[in-house]
């Protein structure tokens, strides 16, 4: 009987998860990804065409492609040039998906139609069809507009929210309510991961379905969004924003002080257990120090995942 497996989340984190579950067998996976980008080629053909935001759409497409390490360097390749002509600066997968947006008629359509063309293995859902504007509320009650603005801002973030009414895709309700098994990426907590959890749909899908919800937790902090916070911080941050969590998964490896060193100039920290976390807490090798950076290991991630749906 095939498991249904939901990734939820945005940016590199949630791609590298799902690089590692999409060849477990007798798994059914579904990645609901955020569109709220404004930035960069992403920020650029959402204003020109008022369509939602495709650049963590199109990093899942090139994670769950059947041959990846082609698709990546074809659909991340970005347009070099001077001055300002229109095509400077963009990812050819973007303006793919941009081409399949206007000649298949919906967004829905150029995912479907590229996932077909690329072999991928699984669904991928954006979260909204919405054209969304992300704004942050700092602890002095500073108002930032705009996911690409929130990081660069030395304030702890209070609330993470839209204006005015936004709307979850229905496929990624259903895809919530079927799973087994449900999966918070590791990444930006504030501009990843949230993003999708407060669209008001999928809030209540996430505290209605019978799913196992578990997250995947951040072994780094970020530089101003998350900078001074332990796990339990990043698991109530969840929380406060209307997830539902009932399982950590942490990193038991010892990270190298000299890769510390690295990240501490980087105002980075290794995320600490202080042993108030409530919920069940599952403690496992997750990192690759290959590159002498932080990187979680997409096998390990798999290794834990299929324990997990052995429950």
């Amino acid at each position: 009987m095939k498991k249904h497996v939901v990734v939820i989340g945005g940016g590199h984190g949630q791609s590298t998860i799902l690089r590692g579950i999409k060849d477990i067998p007798n798994i059914d996976l579904s990645a609901i990804v955020t569109v709220a980008d404004d930035g960069g080629s992403t920020g650029r053909i959402r204003s020109l065409y008022q369509i939602p935001a495709m650049g963590d759409i199109r990093n899942v497409l090139v994670a769950l492609s059947e041959s990846e390490s082609f698709m990546k360097d074809l659909m991340n390749y970005r347009f070099e040039g001077e001055g300002d002509l229109d095509i400077v600066g963009h990812n050819l997968g973007n303006l793919i998906l941009l081409a399949l947006t206007q000649t298949r008629g919906s967004f829905m359509d150029a995912i479907l139609t590229l996932s077909k063309v690329l072999k991928v293995k699984g669904r991928i859902i954006p979260s909204s069809l919405d054209i969304l504007t992300l704004f942050a509320r700092m602890d002095d009650d500073t108002i930032v507009k705009g996911e690409a603005n929130i990081p660069s801002f030395n304030h702890h973030i209070k609330k993470i929210f839209y204006e005015g009414e936004v709307s979850a895709t229905k496929e990624a309700v259903e895809a919530i309510m079927e799973a087994d098994l449900i999966i918070y990426g590791i990444g930006s907590v504030y501009t990843s991961i949230i993003p999708n959890i407060i669209i008001p749909g999928i809030t209540k899908a996430l505290n209605d379905t019978k799913a196992l919800r578990v997250y995947f937790a951040n072994c780094m902090t970020q530089n101003n969004e998350t900078f001074d916070y332990d796990l339990n911080d990043h698991v109530k941050a969840l929380e406060d924003h209307g997830a539902k969590v009932d399982l950590v998964v942490k990193h038991s490896d010892f990270i190298p002080f000299y890769i510390q060193s690295r990240y501490l100039k980087e105002n980075s920290i290794e995320v600490m257990d202080k042993g108030d976390v409530k919920q069940e807490l599952l403690e496992a090798e997750l990192l690759d120090f290959s590159q002498n950076l932080v990187r979680h290991d997409p096998q390990k991630i798999a290794a834990v995942v299929r324990e997990l749906l052995k429950r």
